[in-house]
């Protein structure tokens, strides 16, 4: 592969650009990979049945390479867009440390292989949901609805879902009501938590033409389908317990964050700041955020431990 790319300096002599671990680490999108691999974790504890643990280790990797595969694939279609936001604007791709080609030539590796690796190790129907996830975020997310529609977020959603039901197949084989409702819960979080994000982002999405809700539908509209989803999302949470398949250490727990959750949506919907710097609702939801979907899954954890 060709890592060299050339840079112009203010005296003009071109200066070679090497590529190195770094940048095709950043191309895995390490950050969302973090709570890809920790939701798919904690179904994996949930899952009756048990694994070697040199194979839930196995199973893990597969699911956090495949989640770095479709990072590197949705970077190569999306360079264009990336070097016009100031967000993703120092990306390997748009900042020349890395070509095109090689983008693609790594993710589509990283993604067979973790397919393959998932299905002859652990089981195929936890590589075919792994395969699955890949091509939704890829095809359907990135190349099909993130340039079309203001409801690419909400249909894309489902990519940062599958994670927990291959973690659940990887153990069981198979994916019960549980592990169905563990993917609804994080279908319905991503609208609130990107537009959260894509609110005081506005103006970066606009000027690169993707058709983010605040952008189609203005900052008011969004307010209030953040609101919306949330209410949809709280009563998902709460479901397990009232269905009888985890306890109640977890319900409460979902009560009590579902509660927060709430209020600072609601918060959000009740904010008329129009510049990014006055949006403290929207940054303190958009990161309580995070810890809401860690602490919820780490609650499933605690529960399943906890029973007999």
């Amino acid at each position: 592969m060709n890592n060299t790319a050339t840079a112009q300096p203010a005296t003009g002599v071109p200066t070679p650009l090497l590529a190195d671990w770094r940048d095709y680490f950043a191309l895995l999108k390490p950050r969302v990979m973090t709570l890809v691999i920790f939701t798919a974790a904690c179904a994996m504890v949930a899952a009756p049945g048990s694994l070697h643990p040199f194979l839930a280790f196995t199973g893990i990797l597969c699911i956090a390479v495949a989640a770095g595969a479709a990072g590197a694939l949705n970077q190569w279609y999306e360079a264009d867009i990336d070097a016009l936001m100031k967000r993703t604007a120092k990306r390997p791709l748009p900042a020349g440390k890395l070509q095109k080609p090689e983008a693609l030539a790594f993710g589509v590796i990283l993604g067979i292989g973790s397919v393959a690796i998932m299905g002859l190790a652990l089981n195929w129907v936890a590589a075919a949901w792994l395969a699955v996830s890949i091509l939704f975020y890829v095809v359907v997310y990135t190349a099909w609805l993130k340039r079309r529609t203001p409801q690419n977020i909400v249909i894309g959603g489902a990519a940062g879902a599958f994670p927990v039901i291959c973690g659940w197949a990887a153990v069981a084989g198979e994916t019960p009501m549980l592990a169905w409702i563990l993917f609804a819960i994080i279908f319905l979080w991503t609208p609130p938590h990107f537009w959260a994000l894509a609110l005081f982002m506005e103006a970066d999405y606009a000027k690169a033409g993707v058709p983010m809700l605040p952008v189609t539908h203005g900052l008011k509209e969004t307010r209030r389908q953040i609101l919306a989803y949330s209410a949809l999302l709280v009563p998902v949470t709460i479901a397990p317990p009232l269905l009888g398949l985890t306890g109640w250490a977890y319900g409460g727990t979902a009560i009590t964050l579902g509660v927060i959750f709430m209020v600072m949506a609601w918060n959000v919907y009740r904010s008329s700041a129009t510049l990014a710097a006055d949006m403290v609702a929207e940054k303190k939801l958009f990161k309580f955020s995070l810890l809401y979907l860690a602490c919820l899954f780490g609650a499933l954890v605690a529960d399943v431990l906890l029973l007999p």
